[in-house]
């Protein structure tokens, strides 16, 4: 089979994506967001009377009506006392709802991230690129609540003047139509702009990365001894223009528009008080009213469009992604029918799988099917690129095969629930990550059930040779590793490796051990040196439950302890059997196992030439 690029599903709609953003918001903090909502509305009120109270101020004073216009003047000081006093506790009660629903928020998105069955949204491009603005925006997306209440106080003072207006004469409630340029230019800017901004993610994540390789210090050595920092800096400026002039161009149209579809309601404003002052012969009182009320309504509806514009762009696009990803995690939440084995009896069995990555053009494993035999120790061996690891990832349900069905003891690994198995899975990988814990906590995430268990914790350390790194350490398990951190110890790179491994053996009992290259870094003998110590262990340890353990490696010459040796070259498996078997067979193993090991022996040399005497 050939794989086909799959396309990335398009963001769901706005409206409905920010409908479930406040479904969100009001079930994790339903109380703060109904006294937040009600009182940003509440707020709105005192303001949207001052147009009433200035027309009846100035027709007291023009008709000598001492009571109207003492009347109307304390309605406006009344106006500005409540104004004030309600925006205060609004905005004392706005801000405790965003602390606490931001942390909720958050927490959610982590959540789902975690919980997607698939490593594919953290492979592909394209889901990097729509995961890395969610991650910029995440701590932002409760403006979106604040936006949505302040742009529902707009249009509740928008909607009180249009009647104030509409009570001087109902021709005035046109100018809601010379409007409404400005309102569809408000709704066509943040699409334009967030597709430019969208179409340059890629330049934006590589300017983000080339100043984190200028800037901290992992990399700080590598680019000083190589000189290169200068360049880093310049390719990140280039990459920061590649990103920003798209949407500089956007901008720039977008305000273009923006300026003329507001020069058509200041067009419409001066015909209104046109009408009202000549055509309508009104009195001083409505006058005053069309003029304040009608530079209300400029001003409402500029600040309404304004947060409209801000709702849609960046806040409502943050809720998008979100609900995409909320799509895409329940799409991928596969459930399982079938319950994962206690014991292994007859073994795994792969039979006629193909994998192709998302997107990719070729195929990582192409019609392989072999089986591993209950408590054996299995080697997987290959050059670069063979598919090794792909082989753990679709072991471990990371990803589901493209075409063929993986069997546990006969049943399919599809129906199996991923967290039921991958609890029966444990292992150290080469690209370890460094958890920045507590000794004991780094090594016992392996078994978070058992991670404050000392003993479990220094077993496991043992089994992996890191008891002692763990004694070196100042405060033994109870020191804080990372330079970053107070009083926090750094270990070397093989210490970090060790601790790693240590992981990996911190579950009791699992039924699948994987050590997926996790010793690359150290030399051939040295690796097979710890291969066959913990082929040994397994041996003795793999009676009781079935346990298969498979070291992967692309050193042929330090798996020769294997009970079985799966050989893999450009995708398809092309040998299995024991060491001696593969030797006798005279085939791409054998040839590769005596070109690595003829690369270890020492040379001979002449012996020296006797000194001159």
């Amino acid at each position: 089979m050939k794989p086909s690029p799959e396309a990335i599903e398009p963001l769901p709609p706005t409206l409905s994506s920010m409908w479930r953003l406040c479904r969100l918001g009001f079930r994790y903090e339903r109380g703060l967001m109904a006294l937040s909502l009600a009182t940003s509305q509440l707020a709105s009120l005192p303001s949207a009377l001052t147009a009433l109270w200035l027309a009846l101020l100035g027709a007291g004073v023009v008709q000598h009506q001492t009571r109207l216009a003492l009347g109307a003047a304390v309605g406006m000081a009344l106006s500005a006392a409540a104004n004030w006093f309600l925006m205060t506790v609004s905005t004392r009660v706005q801000r405790r709802f965003r602390d606490k629903v931001t942390i909720a928020l958050e927490a959610h998105v982590a959540r789902l991230q975690a919980s997607i069955v698939s490593v594919a949204h953290q492979e592909r491009p394209e889901y990097l690129d729509r995961l890395s603005m969610l991650r910029n925006q995440v701590f932002v997306l409760d403006h979106m609540y604040m936006s949505l209440f302040t742009t529902l106080a707009w249009l509740l003072r928008l909607a009180f003047t249009l009647a104030l207006l509409a009570w001087v004469n109902p021709v005035l409630l046109l100018l809601a139509v010379f409007a409404a340029p400005s309102a569809v230019a408000a709704f066509v800017r943040p699409d334009v702009e967030n597709k430019a901004w969208e179409r340059g993610a890629q330049d934006q994540r590589l300017s983000l990365h080339l100043f984190d390789l200028a800037t901290t210090a992992a990399p700080g050595k590598e680019v000083r001894v190589l000189g290169v920092g200068e360049r880093l800096a310049c390719e990140r400026r280039e990459a920061w223009d590649r990103w920003h002039r798209p949407i500089e161009r956007a901008r720039w149209a977008t305000a273009m528009w923006n300026g003329l579809s507001w020069g058509v309601f200041g067009c419409g404003y001066v015909g209104a008080v046109a009408f009202v002052v000549w055509g309508m012969q009104a009195t001083t009182a409505k006058i005053l009213l069309v003029l304040s009320a009608g530079a209300s309504l400029a001003a409402y509806i500029r600040a309404a469009v304004g947060e409209i514009g801000f709702l849609r762009g960046f806040w409502a696009d943050g809720s998008r992604r979100l609900a995409w990803l909320e799509d895409y995690a329940a799409k991928e939440a596969a459930p399982g029918e079938l319950a994962s084995p206690s014991v292994l009896r007859e073994g795994i069995r792969f039979d006629r799988v193909s994998f192709a990555y998302p997107g990719a053009s070729r195929l990582a494993l192409d019609e392989v099917s072999f089986t591993l035999p209950a408590r054996a120790v299995v080697a997987i061996v290959g050059v670069n690129g063979a598919g090794k690891t792909t082989l753990v990832k679709l072991l471990a349900k990371l990803y589901e095969p493209s075409s063929g069905e993986i069997h546990i003891d006969g049943a399919p690994l599809s129906r199996m629930l991923a967290t039921d198995w991958r609890g029966r899975i444990t292992g150290a990988f080469q690209d370890f990550f460094r958890f920045e814990f507590r000794a004991r906590q780094t090594i016992g995430l392996g078994d978070v059930g058992r991670m404050e268990e000392a003993p479990a914790v220094m077993a496991a350390a043992a089994r992996a040779g890191a008891d002692e790194v763990v004694e070196r350490l100042p405060s033994g398990l109870d020191t804080q590793l990372g330079r970053t951190w107070p009083d926090g110890a750094e270990p070397s790179f093989g210490q970090w490796q060790k601790l790693a491994l240590a992981r990996g053996f911190m579950r009791a009992a699992p039924l699948v051990q994987v050590l997926d290259e996790p010793t690359a870094a150290l030399d051939a003998e040295t690796e097979h040196a710890l291969f066959e110590r913990y082929a040994a262990a397994a041996r003795a340890e793999g009676d009781a439950n079935g346990r298969i353990t498979i070291f992967v490696s692309h050193r042929f010459s330090t798996v020769r302890m294997a009970d079985l040796i799966i050989v893999l070259d450009g995708a398809r498996l092309v040998e299995t059997g024991s060491h001696e078997d593969l030797m006798a067979r005279r085939g791409p193993y054998s040839e590769l196992y005596s070109i690595q090991a003829a690369s270890y022996r020492p040379a001979r040399t002449s012996p020296a030439p006797a000194p001159a005497i």
